[in-house]
């Protein structure tokens, strides 16, 4: 395997089923310089140092020219780019104004309000199971519940949701482009300006008509055009990596059937158990859309200015000189302070969402379905490879219980 290579080794998606051999092999080189001048950190201290570092810029207008935008999320949505791909000030500013109706310490009981009625999505999801043998956990499970989420975080009428759950599904087919699949990619581009008017009237209707939600509290604080952003920021991605999270976590367990029996007894175990899934096998694999504003030192490689860099979240969540024996499932882990939801200003702004949901979602499905066993191995894998997880999760049930 030469330098040059392991990238697009990375993103082929041959490997996508399993990358942590190639993430080893990258690790031997903490930072690898590609012949297109792409640096890949790979390493536990590296990636948390860079990711950390203020000279590491989001906004990837400023990579050197005649570099391409990888793996952004939000790309083609017409919008201003959503925080996420922006730099301090203009990402202070605008992650502290979202944050202030969305969390701690303005409003520390939003997200504990949503509890009943997340409950009761599940408990209606699960229902939907009885009768059948098989299911696919990622259609009838951890797919839809994301989508309901982020719709009562936003304010979205109940009556509407089923719109968002179309749009989110050709938005999520648009992040696996696959070869001659133009329909998708034009199907994805379609539901970007159906979800930004439909954004658009209702920040309106919530601007004269304040109700419960996100739109309501943020529509006096920002711009129609930076909510509407962020309302899409918070659909794609954060949808995404939810649904990635909870099919990870019962692929992993139904992997390990003595864990799984483990935790079926003491479902306490379920707080450490997600932690260290978002450990093994995060929901985002990397990020590739940085850029180094300055010449930055690291593990005795220097970084030039401008250069796009990506850092390898899922490589340094296996780095043995970080976590002992990191490629084996162990919910004891002591000091499991991975990258799984990321570090720094940066931080998945989403990440206490969507613990509620990995809360109430897993042990609900494992404590109700009585299952036989996994159907493929491996699973079919989405395109994307930053946003890896199982496309379906067809697995053989036994039951369900009340």
């Amino acid at each position: 395997m030469t330098p040059d290579t392991i990238s697009a080794q990375i993103t082929d998606y041959a490997h996508r089923a399993d990358p942590y051999p190639l993430y080893a092999e990258l690790r031997k080189t903490p930072v690898l310089r590609e012949d297109d001048g792409t640096y890949l950190v790979s390493t536990y201290y590296e990636v948390r140092s860079l990711a950390n570092d203020p000279r590491l810029s989001n906004d990837t207008s400023n990579r050197l020219p005649g570099f391409a935008r990888p793996g952004q999320p939000a790309a083609e949505t017409g919008m201003p780019p959503s925080f996420i791909f922006t730099d301090p000030p203009l990402h202070d500013r605008l992650r502290s104004t979202i944050n202030r109706p969305f969390g701690p310490p303005h409003s520390p009981r939003f997200l504990d309000g949503l509890r009943g009625e997340l409950a009761a999505v599940v408990s209606e999801l699960l229902d939907a199971f009885e009768g059948k043998d098989q299911v696919d956990i990622v259609e009838d499970f951890s797919y839809p519940l994301p989508v309901t989420a982020i719709c009562k975080v936003l304010g979205v009428p109940r009556e509407d949701e089923p719109r968002f759950h179309v749009w989110a599904d050709a938005l999520a087919s648009s992040l696996d482009p696959r070869p001659g699949d133009d329909g998708g990619q034009e199907k994805g581009r379609q539901a970007r300006q159906d979800l930004g008017a439909y954004l658009s009237d209702l920040i309106e209707t919530k601007r004269r008509h304040p109700g419960p939600g996100l739109l309501s509290a943020l529509a006096p604080e920002m711009t129609p055009e930076d909510l509407e952003a962020t309302a899409v920021l918070l659909l794609v991605a954060g949808h995404e990596t939810t649904v990635n999270a909870i099919t990870n976590t019962t692929l992993t367990l139904l992997r390990h059937p003595d864990i799984l029996q483990r935790f079926q007894k003491h479902p306490d175990l379920a707080v450490p158990l997600i932690e260290e899934v978002l450990r093994y096998e995060p929901p985002v694999q990397f990020v590739p859309w940085t850029t180094a504003l300055a010449d930055i030192e690291l593990a005795g490689t220097t970084i030039p200015k401008g250069s796009p860099v990506w850092l390898m979240v899922a490589a340094a969540n296996r780095d043995p000189k970080r976590f002992k024996d990191p490629d084996r499932f162990d919910p004891d882990r002591e000091d499991n302070e991975h990258l799984g939801f990321y570090t720094g200003i940066h931080y998945c702004f989403g990440a206490p969402l969507a613990r509620i949901e990995l809360h109430m979602a897993v042990p609900e499905l494992f404590r109700r379905v009585r299952f036989s066993g996994l159907l493929e191995g491996p699973p079919p894998y989405r395109a994307n490879a930053v946003l890896r997880g199982p496309r379906h999760l067809p697995v053989a049930i036994e039951g369900l219980t009340a």
